[in-house]
């Protein structure tokens, strides 16, 4: 009974969060419900950690950007493909520990990088802009957001400050209640019951489909698997490091301790499952994760029972989820970048040693103004190189002797 309260009351927090990346990653908003379905479920049911909670995430929001503009998305699913295979081999080579060698600095440095390119990605929507199409390069992107503000939508504004204001307050004076959907939920009835010129996702992207499609495997060739490995590669090392971090945050909440290398294989074939399906890649998410066990998840019957009860508003509540506001979805997208950055943290980065603020700013710079496969590349280049620096720093009891 604990783990199917845990599982629905979950499901109502990945519903909009999993609606919004999708759109936000230039993907239908059916294929982040596809995702949360079809990989929440294979990594509950496979996973290393007992309260794991698995789907899309913002993480991937740029890496899947990119992907689809770049190679279409039959091209980000054949990626998602080869991203669950190098996951697989992985975890049966059991490299769950290896996640220790990836230095902190590069992980919190490019996670504010990716919740700052999110943020911004969310402006024309939160504020109503009219723009043709919003430029991938984050320079370009500012330019375009500057260039389009005298169409400044006030209605939209209003919706996504009234959602925006609604998150918080759910959130401080009812943590227990689904705070998100209820948000998005109420933003999206003041806008219909008030008439006011905003988009919503049926306006844009049209019904949603209320079943899962056929599992399809994609089509393979050559020189699109040489095209797209550096892309799977990002994909399955995001996956990884999110999930065992995930995991890690979920041992200390709970008291337990997660196998490793048994989340990598779960990763794996939920990556694999979620592109036979062509959904987004997916991973543990720590917030889902954190709100499963807050709401009393105990086993991996609650990320079963959170997968389940999505498909169940897929099938009987899509119109319902067609009349969701888009200034809602990006305030609530805007609020998890926020999240991602993890605030509370930032005092620690700035008293942190000099070495690590530097490659935290690295990291995050490169991922902001060049590419996330730069960024963590050089960043962990450079933590490891800095790491082996201080490992051959050993004393010695030599001392010049007198002439």
């Amino acid at each position: 009974m604990a783990d199917l309260i845990a599982g629905i009351s979950v499901a109502m927090v990945a519903l909009p969060l999993s609606l919004a990346i999708a759109i936000a990653s230039g993907a239908g908003p059916e294929k982040g419900l596809i995702t949360a379905i079809v990989g929440g479920f294979l990594i509950s049911l496979f996973g290393g950690s007992r309260v794991q909670i698995g789907g899309p995430t913002g993480a991937f929001i740029v890496v899947v950007f990119s992907v689809i503009a770049e190679h279409g998305y039959d091209g980000l699913v054949l990626a998602t493909f080869m991203a669950g295979i190098i996951l697989l081999v992985a975890g049966y080579f059991r490299a769950g520990r290896l996640i220790a060698l990836v230095p902190e600095a590069v992980v919190q440095g490019f996670t504010i990088g990716i919740g700052v390119i999110i943020a911004t990605s969310q402006i024309k929507d939160f504020l109503g802009l009219t723009i043709d199409a919003l430029p991938a390069d984050f320079l370009e992107k500012i330019s375009a957001l500057w260039a389009a503000q005298d169409s400044l939508n006030i209605s939209a504004l209003a919706v996504a400050l009234l959602t925006l204001v609604l998150i918080v307050l759910f959130r401080r004076l009812a943590p227990r209640l689904p705070g998100l959907i209820l948000a998005v939920a109420i933003g999206s009835f003041v806008a219909i019951y008030m008439q006011a010129p905003v988009d919503t996702i049926f306006s844009r992207f049209g019904a949603l489909s209320n079943t899962l499609p056929y599992p399809v495997i994609p089509q393979i060739s050559f020189t699109r698997l040489s095209e797209l490995l550096p892309s799977a590669i990002i994909i399955a090392f995001l996956a990884g490091i999110e999930s065992l971090l995930s995991a890690m945050v979920a041992d200390r909440m709970i008291g337990s301790k997660h196998r490793p290398n048994a989340e990598l294989i779960a990763q794996g074939i939920a990556n694999f499952g979620s592109a036979l399906f062509g959904g987004l890649p997916a991973t543990g998410a720590i917030a889902r994760t954190a709100a499963n066990i807050s709401a009393g998840g105990k086993t991996p019957v609650a990320g079963i029972v959170h997968a389940l009860t999505v498909l169940l508003v897929m099938m009987l509540a899509g119109p319902l989820v067609g009349l969701l506001a888009m200034p809602s979805l990006a305030a609530l997208l805007i609020i998890a970048a926020w999240n991602m950055s993890e605030p509370h943290k930032w005092k620690a980065h700035v008293n942190a040693p000099a070495s690590d603020r530097v490659l935290l700013l690295i990291t995050l710079v490169l991922t902001v103004l060049v590419d996330l496969t730069v960024a963590i590349g050089t960043g962990v280049a450079i933590g490891l190189a800095l790491k082996l620096r201080q490992r051959n720093q050993i004393a010695s009891d030599w001392s010049e002797p007198e002439r």
